[in-house]
């Protein structure tokens, strides 16, 4: 991470050798460090390589003050330049990403003719009726030319980070060593890290699995209870229609029981009347009402076998219901 002049070639894939002796030509000194930090590990037999593209490793979000006094904004920016994956170090097969970032340090500024300097570097005016400065102050995040090295979990469920940082009397350089120590110490932690995470991740997942399979259940039991419901409407329903066209039956047998008493010259009317009647009515053979009734079963077919014999087996039909009703 970089505020300028960042090392661009590190966003592309490249051999270990290529990225050192390309460090080797920068005279910075950042570059510097970049590649004796690399070198360190590498020293010791630990890989360091930019994060495989096919392993889900990621980037910590790393502070670049100096001070860091209070936590910043959860959506706030930075816009430090960073290479596309991450740089880690493989300490046998468990990778600590590494982070190099220059620091930041709080300045004030002033405001002097269209450009901020530091207050530091400012010099007034001699005191004339001609030279006055229309200006004022500010406080800015400048670089401040110091290094931090941030060690950090690249696995998402596992979430830890130490750093280390130069101050104006001390560099990084002597500290890799023990930094390199320090990150062995680290990796052997994190890998009973990741067994635990893992292991959290394996009794949520089975939770999780336990609930689907429990909401199917009980969706599959409402659904088999709404079949049952529906049919046992529907079929109250049939009794009610097969009253109703049996009164309806009754009164056109009687109208047509009474045209027999009738002039021929009247029947006829009556008679055609009453065809025309029962052809508005539709059918009323009570049959095809029944016919059309579905049983539970036949309106929904339960997933779970448990659910369906007992609720199939028996409609739930309130006889008393039934007899009231008709």
């Amino acid at each position: 991470m970089a505020y300028a002049d960042p090392v661009r070639w590190a966003t592309v894939p490249c051999r270990e050798s290529d990225v050192f002796q390309r460090l080797r030509q920068r005279s910075d000194a950042g570059s510097d460090f970049l590649f004796h930090c690399y070198s360190a590990p590498e020293s010791v037999g630990h890989r360091v390589v930019l994060a495989p593209s096919d392993e889900q490793l990621r980037r910590a979000d790393v502070d670049e003050r100096e001070e860091r006094k209070k936590p910043r904004n959860r959506y706030h920016h930075s816009g430090l330049w960073s290479p596309y994956r991450p740089t880690v170090v493989y300490v046998g097969s468990v990778a600590i990403g590494l982070a190099i970032v220059e620091m930041s340090e709080t300045v004030l500024l002033r405001y002097v003719r269209g450009s901020y300097v530091r207050e530091a570097d400012y010099t007034p005016p001699k005191p004339s009726r001609h030279a006055v400065d229309h200006t004022w102050t500010t406080t800015r995040d400048l670089p401040s030319g110091r290094l931090r090295l941030v060690a950090y979990s690249p696995y998402g469920r596992v979430h830890w980070s130490t750093d280390w940082q130069e101050t104006t009397k001390a560099s990084l350089r002597p500290m890799l060593t023990s930094i390199v120590q320090a990150i062995e110490e680290a990796a052997a932690d994190l890998v009973g890290k990741l067994e635990e995470a893992d292991r959290q991740a394996e009794i949520a997942h089975q939770e999780w699995l336990a609930a689907q399979e429990k909401r199917r259940r009980e969706d599959d039991r409402r659904r088999v209870e709404q079949s049952v419901r529906e049919s046992q409407e529907h079929l109250l329903q049939i009794i009610q229609q097969w009253s109703h066209v049996m009164e309806v039956e009754q009164f056109l047998a009687s109208v047509e029981a009474r045209t027999a008493d009738l002039p021929a010259d009247d029947r006829e009317p009556i008679r055609d009347r009453l065809t025309l009647a029962r052809a508005f009515l539709g059918t009323q053979n009570p049959l095809d009402f029944f016919l059309a009734w579905k049983t539970p079963g036949e309106r929904y077919h339960p997933v779970y076998p448990e659910n369906g014999p007992e609720q199939h087996a028996t409609l739930g039909l309130d006889r008393r219901t039934i007899q009231r009703d008709r």
